[in-house]
């Protein structure tokens, strides 16, 4: 190695402009780093910007799902609703100064390490091409909606379509409406709906637990450490409760059996309420929370349906018990592509290596940001890095101001190429795996943190707080790195370099 007395600012491309990428860019201009923020759509906002289906909300306190960095002290209620989320978003990104730096209608289609430069080199579907010395996809897993492929499905002549991409030309007055799916995203749904349908019947696969959500509006607006007071309530009464799931399941048994009493005195049918009562362990799947799901379930023309899908007719649904389900509008809610992480994008690292063959077992990556051949790349919101019971935008800052101080440390020792050792990868993820093996999450349910091999690739294992102190400082002696060196920038603004030698 050799020292390089050049200071260089990095030159970082941000994928992706919702709540991880905006963390990620503010961060990384924090640092010193020319950032470029790119979004595939025409304006940020990530999953609030598509989740518009009516009844969306937060299932997680306003204070607490919102970022330290940008407090917002007049949330309207306790679980702010899409609409208030999504406009925070674009609040944040004027206030802390990313405007600038973002560039809309940009679909990131391949992402290939050049060993020569020591960059990446980025094409997009509009034809631009651009490079960047560190890249940081900020996609998230709730990107690319899942929608099963069912016999007859193009058959159907009424309108189709799945919770994420919400058709709002769809009038629903007097249309009977099948809803594929009960998820958290169907509980909000059902009841939002259900007075303006004819009819609607809910194909479930399996119950989950639906806790009341204890929402309420706020009659005025917090001071600025009345709300940062409300979010430390808020993280630390998720962190208590925590080890329950990742350590503990024999733990939930009280919450159980308090449910089961619970739902004798919420539905009344004992027909329905077996229908509603699940047979998983509590926090297997998503803890949902809703205050309508239930008595919605207990109208007349709302309808559930325990069963699976055979095929779809032109004007209705016919289940796998023979049931036909007449339809003018299907809406699926029957979640996202989740395994399927940098999901349509075409990421080459090291000597051309195709990241979809180093994720070809089970997508997983050191502390959730780096894998081992891919020189610069850092993920937000990647394996593992799901809080079993908290805020996810925690776990977001905390990997912006990780990979920040990356961008520092290129700063100060000039530009580098660095990617996590196969060792260190390994070792944290037979970590992962070992300690999610005493999780309620495979204890046998059918969830999307499980892969199809059993492999827990989506939560974090453990306390928030602990994800905290891993990712407080970097140990170097966990990646390979090379002083990328003789850094010169032409006139057209490409940086022509030498790649010497990976070391430790």
């Amino acid at each position: 190695m050799y020292k390089v007395s050049m200071k260089m600012v990095p030159r970082v491309a941000v994928i992706g402009a919702g709540f991880g990428g905006v963390a990620a860019a503010h961060s990384l201009q924090q640092s010193g780093a020319v950032v470029t923020l790119y979004e595939r759509a025409d304006r940020v906002g990530g999953v609030w910007r598509d989740n518009d289906y009516p009844g969306a909300a937060c299932d997680v306190p306003s204070h607490l799902y919102s970022f330290s960095f940008a407090p917002k002290e007049d949330w309207t209620r306790r679980f702010a609703p899409q609409a208030e989320i999504r406009q925070y978003i674009e609040d944040t990104v004027d206030a802390v100064g990313l405007r600038s730096a973002l560039r809309t209608n940009q679909t990131l289609i391949s992402a290939t390490w050049d060993d020569v430069d020591g960059s990446w080199l980025l094409r997009f579907a509009s034809g631009l091409e651009d490079r960047c010395d560190i890249l940081v996809p900020a996609l998230g897993q709730m990107s690319t909606p899942h929608t099963p492929a069912i016999p007859g499905a193009v058959t159907f002549a009424g309108a189709t379509f799945h919770s994420a991409r919400w058709d709002h030309s769809v009038d629903l007055a007097g249309k009977r409406v099948v809803v594929i799916g009960s998820g958290a995203s169907i509980v909000q749904i059902v009841p939002a709906i259900a007075d303006a349908a004819a009819s609607v019947s809910v194909i479930q696969r399996s119950p989950g637990y639906v806790l009341e959500k204890g929402d309420h509006p706020y009659q005025r607006a917090r001071s600025r450490i009345g709300a940062r007071l409300r979010r430390w309530r808020d993280y630390i009464g998720k962190e208590v409760r925590t080890p329950r799931l990742v350590r503990f399941p024999k733990l939930v048994r009280p919450v159980e059996r308090q449910f089961r009493r619970d739902i004798e005195q919420w539905v009344r049918d004992p027909e329905l309420r077996a229908k509603v009562t699940p047979a998983d362990r509590f926090g297997c799947k998503r803890i949902l929370v809703s205050n309508d799901w239930y008595p919605t379930l207990q109208r007349d023309d709302v309808h559930l349906v325990n069963a699976g899908i055979a095929a779809i007719e032109p004007d209705a649904v016919v289940t796998t018990e023979g049931q036909r389900l007449p339809a003018d509008v299907i809406v699926y809610g029957t979640g996202f592509r989740t395994q399927a992480f940098l999901s349509g994008i075409d990421v080459r690292g090291r000597g051309g290596r195709p990241l979809a063959d180093a994720w070809a077992e089970n997508p997983s990556a050191y502390l959730g940001m780096g894998v081992p051949d891919f020189p610069n790349l850092f993920l937000v919101y990647g394996p593992n890095t799901n809080p079993a019971w908290n805020s996810v935008l925690v776990f977001l800052e905390w990997q912006a101001q990780y990979i920040a101080r990356i961008a520092r440390a290129w700063r100060r020792r000039g530009p580098l190429a660095m990617d996590p050792t196969p060792e260190a990868t390994g070792r944290f993820v037979a970590d992962m795996k070992r300690r999610s093996a005493r999780s309620v999450w495979v204890t046998g349910c059918a969830n999307w943190y499980v892969d199809d091999t059993g492999v827990n690739t989506q939560n974090w294992p453990g306390l928030a707080t602990a994800y905290w102190l891993l990712t407080r400082r970097i140990a170097w002696r966990d990646y390979c790195i090379a002083r990328v060196a003789d850094a010169t920038r032409a006139s057209d603004g490409v940086t022509k370099r030498q790649v010497p030698t990976v070391s430790r």
